[in-house]
This record gives structure tokens, sequence and C-alpha cells, in this order.
């Protein structure tokens, strides 16, 4: 089995996310929030998929001894080093999350929802139960339930398929509809932090990225089949579980909208 065949199982899903009628829904600065309160999450529990195949596949601890393929040390490494350490507009270093954060802030979207979680979880330092007693819904508690149900209790090559199918590969074709109708629907409004975070992730992971995550699966799963079938699984869950999420989002922008055809 190979990156072919995965891509070819999840093809279905993956049209699904990519042909969302979300994306349709988002037509006013209120729709956009509704899209950004939720979004944030994701953008935040990326990160602890990305720290967790970090941890697994190379040293993070002392003393330091070599972990692993170096060829899959320096892939991770690389994508951390973006994701964590990025310049935003005003060319300060910043990470991904911390510049969304920002462009919430500019286009006057509160972040009260992951401000109060993230204390929530400073206090308890129990991530599930933090999602647990949270005011979330159940489709964004399922989504943060799974990534890190993923991180705990999975194999290195299963956290890199959810990391690699459900997020990096995606994403350059997701964003690309979003970023089509913020520009097409607020010509007027201060997108400009915003619109930089979309870009430089289809950027990103369009050219750097997506084909390293892709490297990475590969390097990870070598010719054993099994690996590759649970590859499918857990990406197949990955899917599943956005699906659902950008279900709830749009629920929550417009029951009573009707779809353009």
């Amino acid at each position: 089995m190979n990156i072919d065949q995965v891509n070819k199982e999840l093809s279905t899903l993956r049209q699904q996310l990519i042909n969302h009628s979300l994306y349709k829904k988002i037509e006013t600065t209120d729709d956009l929030s509704v899209f950004l309160k939720t979004h944030v999450f994701a953008v935040w529990d990326f990160m602890s998929l990305l720290k967790a195949l970090q941890q697994k596949l190379t040293c993070t601890t002392l003393p330091w001894i070599p972990v692993g393929n170096a060829e899959t040390r320096y892939l991770i490494n690389e994508i951390v080093l973006a994701e964590e350490t990025d310049i935003n507009l005003k060319g300060e270093r910043k990470s991904h999350f911390e510049m969304y954060l920002d462009a919430m802030d500019e286009c006057s979207t509160s972040t009260n929802n992951i401000d109060t979680f993230l204390i929530e979880l400073t206090n308890s330092n129990d991530i599930i139960e933090t999602i647990k007693n949270s005011n979330l819904n159940n489709a964004l508690k399922g989504f943060l339930n799974f990534t890190f149900s993923t991180i705990k209790h999975k194999k290195p090559h299963e956290i890199a398929a959810a990391f690699t199918f459900g997020r990096e590969e995606l994403i350059p074709n997701m964003f690309t509809e979003i970023l089509n109708k913020l520009q097409r629907n607020f010509p007027d409004t201060n997108l400009n932090q915003l619109i930089h975070y979309f870009k430089r992730h289809i950027e990103l992971d369009e050219d750097e990225h997506g084909p390293m995550a892709m490297k990475m699966i590969e390097e990870l799963c070598g010719k054993n089949s099994k690996k590759w079938e649970e590859v499918i699984a857990i990406s197949k869950e990955a899917l599943i579980v956005r699906i659902n999420l950008w279900n709830s989002i749009e629920a929550e922008i417009a029951p009573h909208k009707t779809e353009v055809v």
C-alpha cells in the first residue's frame, strides 16, 4: 500500500469537506465571527498534534540521544519551526495560533471562549476533564476529544495520519474556499491579518508541509500493510469529526438560510 491508495480511500470524505456548503453560508461579518470562534479551537489543538509528533519522533528529554530516523526528525522539526515561530504582518515572531487570535481581534471577534477554555485547562491540567466540563457544543467536544485521544492512545504513524490527512493535506483546498469567500464578501472589512493567516497556511502546506507530512507517513509505515490500514482508519475518523464540526458551525450560522445553487 502507498500514499496514492490512501488518498483514493479518503477521496469521498475529502471532497465532502472541500465542497462543504458551510463556505457558502459565511455571508456577513456575524457569520464570519461564528466561524472564527469555533475554528480557533482547531487552530489551537493542531499544535498539540504537532508537538506530540515531535515528542515521539525526536528527542525532547535530557540527556539527548538520537531517536528514530533522521529524515523524519528533520521533517517534523521543520514543520514545528514554521507553525510555532512564523512571522506575522508586522515582522514579529508568533505561532500561527497567536496570529489567529490577533486576526480575530482585528475583525472584532471575541476570543473569550478560547481564552476561558485555556484558563480552565491551565487550572485543571486535565484536557479531557476540561473538554467535558466546558460549555462547548458536542461537535466541538467530539473534535477535541478525538485529537487528544489520538495523542494519548495511538501509535506515531496514526498520530501522523491524523495530522497529515485530517489537517495538513486538506488545508490548501479548504482554506482557498474560505479565503475566496472572505475577499469576495468583505472587501471593506479589515481582515488583513486573517487573510495573511490563510494565505500563509496555503503557501506552507501546499509547497512545503503537505509534501513533508506525506514523506513522514511513508517513512513511518514503510512496507507494513497493517500500519497503512491503520493510517486509513484513523484518517477517516479525522475527516468525519471535521465534517461534524463544519456541520455544527453551519447550523449555528444560518439555520434559516437556503443553500445558493
